[in-house]
């Protein structure tokens, strides 16, 4: 069974960093994009950053300079998250595609909560 596991959210001061991950186990096939979204109170979920097998990143307006994504193997993926603000509060999720397919896995979530 698939499983993508986040980590590292938590309460932080606006201006300050928060470092989330994401493991991802249990399949036997690839990974092509692994990436973060987040979901405020009220808000629809919306794309962070992604990151695919060749390095390449995308990141949303509202982040760009702030967050950097980065990837050490097929299956982990972090998220650097400096100069935090308020807006950034959100649950944040992991999410991956298989390779091949249209096919997306999400984690679970993790809060991160940003106090002006």
């Amino acid at each position: 069974q698939v499983q993508l596991v986040e980590s590292g959210g938590g309460l932080v001061q606006a201006g300050g960093s928060l470092r989330l991950s994401c493991a991802h186990s249990g399949s036997d096939f690839s990974i092509s994009i692994m990436g973060w979204y987040r979901q405020a109170p009220g808000k629809q979920r919306e794309l962070v950053a992604d990151v695919a097998n060749g390095g390449r990143t995308h990141y949303a307006d509202s982040v760009k300079g702030r967050f950097t994504i980065s990837r050490d193997n097929a299956n982990t993926v972090y998220l650097q998250m400096d100069s935090l603000k308020p807006e950034d509060t959100a649950v944040y999720y992991c999410n991956a595609k298989r390779t091949g397919y249209n096919i997306y896995y999400w984690g679970k979530g993790t809060l991160v909560t940003v106090s002006s």
